[in-house]
C-alpha cells in the first residue's frame, strides 16, 4: 500500500552519511517534533537526481528553511558511504542531510519502489518529495517514470 497524505511514516531503520561515517538513525527518531522536507530518488550521482534534483534543494534551502522546514532530507537505495561521497561532491553538508535506505527497506514500506532492472539498479525508491511534520505526511509529490515535475524544491516550496 502506497503511503498518502495524512498517513504516519513507518518504523524503519536508515544510516545517516555523517563525517564520521554512517550512522543508524530511526525514523521515527528523526521524524519527531519537527518539519522535515524528504526527498527520494532512484540512485545518488544518477544524471537527474545530480543534475537537477539535489541542486534544486541545495538552492533553495534557506528558502526552504524560511518558510518552517526544520530539516532537507535525501533519501535513496544506496549505502550510506555513496550518499556520502555524494553529499561531499555537491557540497551539501550543513543544507541537506543525506539518509541512506541501502536495502531498501524505507522504499518498501511507504509503498513507492521502483524496478531499475532495465538498468542494472534493482529495486530503487521512485523519485519523490514529501513534507512531513512530527512523522505524518502532509504533502507528497511522486513523479510519473521518467519525469522530473512535481518533486522539484520550487514545487515544495509552492505548498509551503
Amino acid at each position: 500500500m502506497t503511503i498518502k497524505v495524512g498517513d504516519r511514516l513507518p518504523s524503519t531503520q536508515l544510516v545517516k552519511a555523517t563525517e564520521n561515517g554512517p550512522e543508524a538513525v530511526s525514523s521515527d527518531e528523526f521524524f519527531k517534533g519537527r518539519k522535515v522536507a524528504l526527498v527520494a530518488v532512484p540512485g545518488a550521482f544518477t544524471p537527474t537526481c545530480s543534475a537537477r534534483h539535489l541542486p534544486g534543494f541545495l538552492d533553495k534551502a534557506e528558502e526552504l528553511k524560511a518558510k518552517g522546514v526544520d530539516e532537507i532530507a535525501f533519501t535513496s537505495v544506496n549505502d550510506a558511504f555513496v550518499m556520502g561521497a555524494w553529499s561531499k561532491a555537491n557540497e551539501a553538508a550543513g543544507k541537506v542531510t543525506m539518509l541512506a535506505d541501502g536495502n531498501g527497506e524505507f522504499a518498501r514500506e511507504v509503498g513507492l519502489t521502483m524496478d531499475g532492472s532495465k538498468f542494472g539498479m534493482g529495486e530503487r525508491s521512485q523519485r519523490y518529495s514529501m513534507l512531513v511534520n512530527d512523522g505524518v505526511v502532509e504533502q507528497l509529490n511522486v513523479e510519473q517514470p521518467g519525469a522530473f515535475e512535481v518533486s522539484s524544491a520550487e514545487h515544495l516550496l509552492g505548498q509551503l
